[in-house]
């Protein structure tokens, strides 16, 4: 049933479809009327041979160079492409006895071109060819170009951290997927070849195509002789129209996806790798993308790693520059002992997983699988089998689920016994549940391998779950680097402490006796007594160590209550500052601010020396001394 809202293009669509039927339906009746006892059958199909075989030759010759021109005019950016992009589409705009007219100039007999060939490229099959070529070639130019630009570039960043080259990638991962836009651009090309009458007219009236023939038998013989030469071109149109219904019935449908088989098995011991003595990521990366510059170094100590930040952060482009996928413009890239930098994406030998997997649409499992360079169809087996998917291998990633795309990209990165993986957001598209799963299972994964695993996410608890170590990142800027217990127990600033997600932490100064005076005037005793008075600190409250009651020494008011996880948490505002409590589980919903008063257990807080304060204080200062 045909929703209201579609009905007036519905009836455009009929408009428009039954105007081009009309045609068709016209003729009908005037098939009586054809002159068919006069028909030269031996003219027409020889002009039906000649229109035929140079549409096929001057096919050839756009495909040939057409889809590398669409590729190249896809991916470059220069005006000069730009350009060259403007001029090949010009002939779709010229009347047709102007593009014949133009081609006289180049292939004329009275052009260098046709004094060198002595006149061979008109009035002859060459020159047929050589007319059907330049008006046909942007039907095909103009599809190569839109289906390339419509490729997504993971899948040749993916195929390039794989261990192919730059002509692989083309031919075995760029154009199959585009190559159905392509098609259809080249049957456009060999259909406006095969009905070319203008410029073939001006540059080759003879031998006789079957446009041309047409018009000669019309001016001849009158429309009654004319009418059976419609019909082989009739056939011709039939039998394209058929092709078309059968390739476009033959395509899968992309939005169809399994529903089941999101649950990870239980990995067994990886088959033995060969493996580098220790290796560790050492990386400084410099990159400038129009107004985001991107200065970070990190020299981690352990296998598990991740980058966290926001969105726009440059935690991709930190990825991609790890990969060689982008240029490292000064800075290194060390892995162990080998030196990274001067390598292509192909020949790091890396393992790279982009957020949305990079499966290629052209393929199934068993093939995602064998597709790297170095495959080893044994660690293939073994991880089909572990992560539970041999019952997929025939299938095409639009076949599978999220949960399953994410695996087969795990496992096709893992079967390349890489001792680099790199995940980028690898579990953003899934809903929490499979998310939580996933990610148990990547992290009994990363306990079995010895490789080193760079994860970038903006979810802190992943990070926390699945990294040793994290580098904290904002604006292209490190905020903070370290150990897991590290940053996530001190962060470096309130900045850090809102990427991370932490609550209850401050900036303050320490007084004696282990009180910590906040911004706000709320003093907070500690039971850290090591910090000597007058240091400025940052400090972090436990939700546990906060107690409402009735006799409680600090006040404040309760904003809200929130459930976390399915735990109740007790929202209080202190002086514009912002505490969660724990609750009892028998708090009711709050309607408005209520004030009570609570006490902190001192045990509860924990309480650093803030050295990223001190920095800037120290800057400030020193910048004034220069000052003055």
């Amino acid at each position: 049933m045909t929703r209201p809202a579609a009905r007036p293009l519905l009836w455009l669509a009929c408009l428009l479809a039954v105007y081009l039927c009309a045609p068709f339906l016209a003729s009908i009746p005037q098939i009586g009327q054809a002159d068919w006892t006069h028909v030269d059958w031996r003219a027409t199909w020889s002009a039906v041979a000649v229109s035929a075989g140079s549409a096929s030759v001057a096919s050839l010759a756009i495909l040939i160079g057409g889809v590398p021109l669409g590729y190249w005019l896809a991916r470059s950016d220069s005006r000069g492409m730009a350009l060259l992009g403007f001029v090949v589409q010009l002939p779709l705009a010229l009347p047709p006895l102007t593009s014949g007219v133009l081609l006289l100039f180049l292939l004329g007999p009275y052009s260098w071109l046709g004094q060198l060939t002595n006149g061979a490229l008109t009035d002859s099959f060459a020159g047929i060819v050589l007319a059907e070529t330049f008006v046909a070639a942007p039907f095909l130019i103009v599809a190569a170009r839109s289906a390339f630009a419509s490729v997504d570039p993971v899948y040749d960043d993916v195929a390039a951290t794989l261990g192919h080259r730059a002509a692989s990638r083309f031919f075995r991962v760029m154009l199959p997927i585009a190559w159905p836009s392509i098609r259809a651009g080249l049957v456009l090309a060999w259909l406006r070849a095969f009905g070319e009458f203008g410029a073939t007219v001006m540059v080759a009236y003879h031998p006789y195509s079957l446009p041309v023939y047409t018009y000669v038998v019309f001016g001849g013989q009158g429309l009654p002789a004319m009418m059976p030469l419609l019909l082989p071109t009739l056939a011709i149109a039939v039998l394209c129209a058929a092709l078309s219904v059968a390739w476009r019935g033959g395509r899968g449908n992309l939005f169809n996806a399994a529903d089941n088989g999101d649950t990870a098995d239980s990995l067994a011991s990886e088959p033995a790798r060969p493996a580098l003595p220790n290796p560790r990521l050492a990386i400084a990366l410099r990159r400038q993308l129009g107004a985001f510059d991107l200065d970070i170094e990190w020299m981690p100590s352990t296998r598990r790693l991740a980058i966290i930040g926001p969105s726009g952060s440059g935690k991709s482009l930190a990825l991609k520059l790890i990969a060689g996928l982008e240029r490292n413009e000064m800075g290194f890239v060390r892995f162990g002992g080998a030196q990274l930098d001067a390598l292509p994406p192909e020949r790091r030998h890396i393992g790279y997983m982009p957020q949305d997997y990079g499966l290629f649409p052209h393929m199934t499992l068993a093939r995602q699988l064998s597709f790297p360079v170095d495959a080893d169809p044994s660690s293939a087996r073994y991880w089909i089998e572990h992560l539970g998917l041999s019952a997929l291998t025939a299938r095409l990633p639009h076949q599978l689920s999220f949960g399953q795309r994410q695996r087969v990209a795990l496992a096709r990165a893992l079967s390349r016994h890489s001792q680099l993986l790199l995940f980028d957001e690898p579990f953003s598209a899934l809903d929490t549940p499979r998310r939580r799963r996933l990610q148990q299972a990547l992290r009994a994964l990363q306990r079995e391998i010895s490789a080193v695993t760079v994860i970038v996410t903006h979810d802190p608890d992943e990070a926390a779950l699945l990294a040793d170590e994290v580098l904290v990142i904002e604006h292209g800027r490190v905020l903070q680097s370290g150990t897991v217990d590290q940053v996530f127990g001190q962060p470096a600033s309130l900045q850090v402490a809102a990427l991370l997600g932490l609550h209850n932490v401050g900036e303050g100064t320490m007084r004696e006796h282990g009180v910590v005076d906040t911004a706000s005037g709320l003093s907070i005793a500690t039971a850290n007594r090591s910090i000597p008075a007058g240091e400025r600190v940052m400090w972090r409250v436990s939700p546990s160590s906060i107690a409402i009651s009735a006799h409680g020494a600090q006040s404040g008011a309760v904003d809200a209550v929130e459930l976390r996880h399915g735990d109740p948490y007790v929202v209080l505002n202190v002086g514009g500052m912002r505490f969660d409590v724990a609750g009892d589980g028998a708090l009711a919903p709050v309607s408005e601010p209520a004030s009570v008063r609570f006490d902190i257990d001192p045990r509860g807080v924990s309480v650093w020396v803030d050295r990223a304060r001190a920095v800037r204080c120290d800057s400030v200062s020193s910048a004034s001394s220069s000052a003055a």
